[in-house]
């Protein structure tokens, strides 16, 4: 018996628990979802969420004693209500998880740009070196003082390339550095997503859906097994013992007041006694002793 009863507070906790749990994370979802209006569904979300437990509840319950209608309308009300429920986790987790990863794409989105701008100066400075030997190449050999002069022409030029190229290297450095920073909140999705070689959105997608999947319909399961339980535990009573003890309260209020006995005792007359026919021996007179009948 303790076991049972230890176990119907464990069934009735975790349903407690997963209920609340995605109702919250439904109503926040739903209120970021609908902005304008934060407070009015907040209140409309919970009354509906409270409304699907105890459907769920009353279906379970009365399911054998209502009308059909009625089953197929709060049915098809409380799956739906699932359905919502799970589009506002989706919501609210799809929420979370771009404020964890606004900053890391952020910085990513920075460092794609700098590194191309370093391959662009890598290139612009390859093209002005061609560029300046095929000039020095096309003067002739005597040429020295024009050469030198097309060099230090050149020379300021690629010297600011080179400076432009060290500090966007510098920056992508530090832009590497700040993203394995960043990148600790979202960590095991960045790892996912390369061993399945993929890109991180479709894998936070994929998980999100997962939970959905479970989280909201184990709810309504745990609410059904809860009241399941409640009924292996309420004491059968036997009906002949329930209206003894109905009798006996009964009985006892009534003495309390007082009550005359009377005692009735019947009186069994006596059987009449009938007279039985003499023998015909005693109606034989008797003879004298001088021979018959007194001669």
């Amino acid at each position: 018996m303790k076991q049972n009863k230890y176990f119907k507070y464990a069934v009735g906790l975790s349903a407690l628990l997963i209920a609340g749990s995605a109702a919250f994370f439904s109503v926040f979802g739903l209120s970021k979802l609908f902005a304008g209006a934060t407070i009015s569904v907040i209140i409309m979300a919970g009354s509906l969420e409270f409304g699907k437990i105890i459907g769920a509840s009353f279906l379970y319950r009365y399911w054998n004693k209502i009308q059909n209608w009625l089953k197929i309308y709060m049915t098809i009300g409380v799956v739906t209500l699932i359905l919502i429920t799970s589009g506002g986790i989706f919501g609210f987790l799809s929420n979370a998880y771009q404020g964890a990863t606004i900053e890391f794409e952020k910085q990513s989105t920075t460092l794609l740009y700098k590194e191309d701008r370093l391959v662009q100066l890598e290139e612009d400075k390859v093209y002005l070196k061609e560029e300046l030997e095929q000039a020095i190449s096309e003067l002739p050999e005597n040429y020295r003082t024009a050469k030198r002069q097309l060099r230090e022409e050149y020379n300021p030029k690629v010297l600011e390339l080179n400076d432009m190229i060290l500090d966007i290297k510098q920056e992508v450095g530090d832009l590497k550095v700040g993203l394995i920073e960043t990148g600790v909140d979202v960590g095991p999705a960045i790892y996912l997503a390369r061993a399945f070689k993929t890109d991180i959105d479709t894998v936070v997608k994929f998980f999100i859906f997962i939970l959905i999947f479970v989280f909201d319909p184990m709810a309504v399961s745990l609410i059904i097994a809860y009241n399941r339980v409640l009924e292996d535990t309420v004491p059968k009573t036997n009906p002949t013992r329930t209206i003894t003890r109905v009798l006996e309260k009964k009985t006892k209020k009534i003495s309390k007041k007082p009550v005359e006995e009377k005692i009735v005792i019947d009186v069994i007359p006596e059987p009449e006694v009938i007279d039985e026919p003499k023998s015909p021996i005693q109606t034989i007179p008797k003879l004298g002793r001088g021979g018959r009948g007194g001669r």
